[in-house]
């Protein structure tokens, strides 16, 4: 993770700084009115929102504060509405619609903000959502200052009093790199190491990329859990409510362990091995492999694409399979059958749940939904007549 040394004062400085996604687009806007001149230099465009924030009001906050569930009401709500843009992600007739939309909305609001003579570097000509979205905090108001410039040209050379740019010298007293990170690697500079000795590093090698059972169990390495681990991120949701379904599918694998009924559990290698195809395949069905360049998929050095990072389907989903693990997919040592579920009080509250589901969501999207939840749940029961 990179961070912005603030002991570094640029206060009256001549800044260049490579990038243009999320992170730049929070920096320029905080620094900007310090510098003597800012320089930013580009290598692709981003679909930029309008802001969400909204009005922080008092009586709001009383209301949350004390009115019993008004809370959870509008977490419920909150996730409801962001399971509805998952839509955007697809690459089908229903996902083109809703694209075309923020895309509207995106570059109306852009024109209206930005500089006139920055809109052909900054407007994509990309689908809506192939890269992260950005929503604007101050960065477009911003750029309109006369110590600001934007450019597309190439840096070809660094000395240390400039920066020369598609022929051009820069005079630059500090460079900020904003320009994207790797996403694709996890546990760099840990040496894990599971059963015959294999480093999980040289594991992952043989797969093509880093890769986990349900985004936390790895073949060969008995009783790892990896919390947020390969193919937990998310594009339309948020990160935390991955990262407690991943924290609550754990416990529920390591409960046999905790309870003495067994001292080790491994994911089996074919499980691991079609949940990995499965992750892998269902990416190049989104607007991540539409055609631009981003963090969500890895393009190797021999051209080849790895998704490490997203889970290709609706958040619920993983939900749903983090409530109810497929125990036949586990071996415990130490006890003569994998636990099971409790088939019938499972069902029963899978389908209070799901019947509840169904009803939000189809309500909330106008029917877009109907037919992949309606999936889900028919998934779920044929896993627990198994």
């Amino acid at each position: 993770m990179g961070i912005l040394n603030p002991d570094v004062d640029l206060t009256g400085k001549r800044v260049v700084l490579f990038g243009n996604g999320c992170t730049a687009a929070q920096i320029v806007p905080n620094i900007l009115p310090k510098t003597k001149k800012l320089t930013q230099i580009i290598r692709s465009r981003h679909w930029i929102l309008p802001p969400i924030d909204g009005p922080n009001l008092d009586v709001l906050r009383w209301v949350m504060k004390n009115i019993p569930g008004v809370q959870k009401l509008l977490r419920v709500l909150v996730f409801l509405e962001t399971e509805r843009q998952y839509t955007l992600f697809q690459m089908t007739d229903a996902g083109a619609r809703v694209r075309e939309k923020f895309k509207e909305t995106a570059s109306a609001y852009m024109k209206k903000t930005a500089p006139t003579k920055y809109h052909d570097l900054l407007i994509p000509d990309f689908e809506f959502g192939c890269k992260r979205r950005i929503y604007d905090s101050g960065y477009l108001e911003s750029i309109h200052a006369e110590n600001f410039d934007l450019t597309d040209k190439p840096a070809t050379e660094v000395t240390p009093e400039e920066v020369r740019v598609g022929g051009q010298v820069v005079e630059a007293d500090v460079i900020v790199l904003a320009n994207g990170f790797e996403t694709g690697g996890f546990l760099k500079g840990i040496e894990v190491i599971g059963r015959n000795k294999e480093n999980l590093h040289e594991h992952w090698e043989r797969y093509g990329g880093a890769e986990a059972y349900n985004t936390t169990s790895v073949s060969g390495f008995p009783n790892l859990f990896l919390l947020y681990g390969p193919n937990s991120g998310v594009g339309h949701t948020s990160a935390i409510i991955a990262l407690e379904n991943g924290i609550n599918y754990s416990l529920r694998v390591i409960k046999p362990i905790l309870d003495g009924k067994a001292s080790i559990v491994d994911v089996k290698s074919d499980a691991e091995s079609q949940w990995t195809d499965r992750m892998q395949t269902g990416i190049k069905s989104t607007v991540f492999y539409s055609g631009c360049t981003n963090w969500f998929v890895e393009t190797k050095k021999d051209g080849s694409r790895w998704n490490a990072t997203v889970y290709p389907y609706f958040q619920a989903s993983f939900w749903r399979r983090s409530l109810f693990p497929v125990w036949k997919d586990f071996d415990f040592s130490g006890s003569a059958t994998a636990p099971g579920p409790r088939i019938w009080r499972r069902l029963f509250l899978l389908m209070g749940i799901f019947g509840g589901l169904v009803f939000a969501i189809d309500y909330f999207s106008a029917g877009y939904y109907r037919k992949p939840l309606l999936e889900g749940f028919q998934d779920v029961v044929s896993q627990l007549r198994r």
